[in-house]
């Protein structure tokens, strides 16, 4: 069974990145498992309560999350042309200590939104440099901007057809990539 996290970049209650990063978890083919990771309980990241004999259970019950998947979609909003705090936090927390990276050589995938017509492209592309540092192949293509996020579900809140279609390909990319790197 090959594991993927979903971490949404938002952490409002009714969210659209983690609607849609939900929703994206259903696309996936069998043999494929998808669970969502929680990074809003995470303290900010400070190298002085993350020493040996403290660090805060937060960071480790995180950093296991994420050793225990073979994949990561991350589905983000776009915040001043870039990710959350709380979606930088985690990739900090889970990038130490130094030489310790969970992310480390774990395929990636993502999909960035926004409410207007812009797509969290300032986000999406932010999130990728990160990625890069941390060593993690990224699907280069389709790349995932969703405008308008309100109006990508229907009246039962689900995504519409168009937008799952997309997201389909979207999905079978990442499976690609996560099989070429699991071999």
């Amino acid at each position: 069974m090959v594991k993927v996290a979903l971490i949404s970049g938002s952490l409002r209650k009714e969210s659209f990145s983690t609607k849609i990063a939900k929703s994206v978890g259903e696309l996936f083919p069998d043999g494929y498992e998808t669970q969502f990771v929680e990074i809003g309980n995470l303290p900010l990241y400070n190298e002085d309560i993350d020493t040996e004999s403290n660090v805060p259970g937060e960071y480790t019950a995180f950093r296991n999350s994420i050793k225990e998947v073979d994949a990561v979609l991350f589905v983000t909003p776009e915040y001043n042309r870039s990710i959350s705090g709380a979606l930088k936090n985690a990739l900090d927390v889970g990038s130490r200590p130094y030489g310790q990276s969970a992310w480390n050589g774990k395929p990636a995938a993502v999909i960035s939104q926004s409410m207007g017509n812009l797509s969290g492209f300032g986000a999406n592309h932010h999130l990728r440099q990160s990625l890069v540092f941390l060593n993690m192949p990224v699907v280069q293509q389709p790349e995932a901007y969703l405008a308008n996020s309100p109006q990508l579900f229907d009246e039962n809140g689900k995504l519409n057809e168009g937008t799952t279609e997309f997201l389909q390909s979207f999905v079978d990319a990442f499976v690609d990539l996560i099989n070429r790197h699991n071999r």
